[in-house]
């Protein structure tokens, strides 16, 4: 697989707390990547800089080979969606919510419609179109928030902690919708759900004190990881 996404030497700081540190990653054009790690290691940071919400206090990224900048970050900002832990919707209904961003866009009355349809269903939502969002049960709003980020298509689809507030009944109908996007979509999930990443990913990277200790196959991170630390949080002799 080609690189959809280079990062290199990123750091970010907060009033000098290092969230991340010397971080680099190569995200492959179509794979499923976790990023596991306890709370506090990094992941949210990473994924707001992947996101180019946030910017690096140092280091470089590069999309397609292209390195970004000041210039060529809002062109490709179009083709990354972010969804966070906790669900983020209108006082409206279920289609206005997964349109919306296609109408910033403006995208067709037609297309919209195509691509709400297409959504939902992708999600397990079909026939909710007219429904109020807001009355809707915690896992049907996150798998709304997840229609809307699929409705745009984008290249690079990031998930932060998507199932952490779900029951198991969502949980499992949002982990087979994003196997069901891998090959076609880029998808990184930040997760400490160890479990999860063993189900979903084609790779795993740990992130642990803001350190990328450990990158590489789900399986091999699973039973043969190169970093010994990597080992001690799986197994959980890390705290």
């Amino acid at each position: 697989m080609v690189a959809l996404v280079k990062l290199k030497r990123i750091t970010r700081n907060y009033d000098g707390i290092s969230a991340l540190r010397g971080v680099s990653l190569e995200i492959k054009d179509g794979e499923i990547l976790s990023i596991i790690g306890p709370n506090g290691s990094g992941k949210t940071t990473l994924l707001k800089i992947l996101a180019l919400l946030d910017r690096p206090s140092s280091g470089e990224i590069f999309y397609r080979g292209v390195r970004l900048g000041d210039s060529t970050s809002p062109q490709q900002r179009k083709k990354i969606t972010m969804v966070f832990q906790r669900p983020a919707l209108f006082n409206a209904t279920v289609f206005a919510n997964v349109a919306y961003g296609l109408a910033l866009r403006g995208h067709s009355a037609g297309d919209i419609s195509h691509r709400v349809e297409r959504a939902l269903k992708i999600v397990r939502l079909k026939g909710f179109a007219s429904r109020m969002a807001g009355k809707l049960s915690g896992g049907e709003q996150q798998r709304v928030v997840l229609a809307r980020a699929i409705a745009l298509e984008p290249e690079l689809l990031l998930l932060d902690e998507p199932t952490s507030n779900l029951d198991p009944a969502n949980s499992a109908i949002f982990e087979k919708t994003i196997r069901s996007l891998g090959g076609k979509t880029t998808v990184v999930v930040a997760t400490h759900n160890l479990f999860q990443a063993k189900r979903i990913s084609d790779r795993v990277g740990c992130l642990l004190n803001g350190v990328m200790i450990d990158v590489g196959k789900t399986k091999d991170i699973f039973t043969r990881p190169r970093s010994k630390t990597t080992r001690k949080f799986i197994s959980g002799e890390f705290f």
